[in-house]
């Protein structure tokens, strides 16, 4: 296993909630740079059963990708491939040039990339606070705790105002807000969210979609698997369509909300 980055060096990714507008992610790509993260040929296997196969995607520094498709296609694999939940039977994934393929979630996490799951996986029997420490324990994090707390606290006020309350007991957008939170306090630059409206009242729903459009405009990437397609396509700079583990359509999320392939199969017009 590769040693985890020395925290010293780490991009600071607590000034991003700092500042003011995103970088321009297609122009950086065209200049040549290289993309802040890129999958290329990623296959992932549970036993013998496929989920991934050949995968490529980037991502540019500051841009909101979105990852749609039905149930099964392999999209909350993804996430969990490249945030070193599962490892790939074969592809590469580099963050900010560094291959972090097959790293555990531990190191990833350290190098920059956090990850919201899909069904939140709060600690209800700590509190909101002892909840979002936990996200500051990382190297990267550390010095800077108290300063990033003070920041997830502005963008989720209702968490400050019940820091010190069991997190089991909140209701669900708050607990939503907190599993944001917890991913904030470890300083990421990449942000992957994994369904986050999933069992939300439509007013809720709305709440997560602006929250996420405030973070980019913050300066963070955002990766972002979502069955609310529409709303997704619309907030997203580029999208992926995945279907049976493999990339089918790629594009503008406006470019793909016309696209009568993806009305039809998603969007039921």
């Amino acid at each position: 296993m590769s040693a985890a980055p020395d925290a010293s060096a780490a991009p600071d990714a607590g000034a991003a909630l700092e500042r003011g507008a995103a970088p321009d992610a297609g122009a950086a790509l065209e200049r040549g740079r290289t993309p802040l993260l890129q999958v290329d040929g990623l296959s992932v296997y549970y036993g013998d059963a496929q989920a991934l196969d050949g995968v490529s995607l980037h991502l540019a520094d500051g841009e909101i990708v979105a990852i749609v498709g039905a149930n099964g296609a392999g999209k909350t694999s993804l996430i969990r491939t490249i945030g070193g939940v599962l490892r790939p039977r074969s592809g590469t994934i580099r963050f900010e040039g560094r291959q972090i393929a097959g790293l555990s979630s531990h190191v990833v996490c350290d190098a920059g990339v956090g990850q919201v799951a899909e069904g939140r996986q709060i600690f209800p029997s700590m509190t909101v606070l002892e909840n979002l420490e936990l996200g500051a324990m990382l190297p990267r994090a550390r010095a800077r705790a108290r300063k990033t707390l003070a920041e997830v606290y502005d963008l989720f006020p209702r968490l400050n105002e019940r820091a010190g309350q069991l997190a089991g007991t909140l209701s669900g957008g708050e607990q939503q807000m907190l599993a944001i939170g917890r991913c904030l306090m470890g300083q990421p630059r990449l942000v992957m969210l994994d369904e986050p409206s999933l069992g939300l009242a439509p007013t809720l729903v709305q709440e997560v979609f602006a929250t996420i459009r405030r973070l980019h405009e913050r300066g963070l990437a955002i990766l972002l698997v979502e069955q609310n397609v529409a709303a997704s396509l619309r907030l997203a700079d580029r999208a992926y369509v995945l279907e049976n583990g493999s990339v089918v359509l790629e594009g503008a999320g406006s470019a793909l909300l016309d696209d009568d392939r993806v009305r039809s199969a998603y969007l039921g017009i």
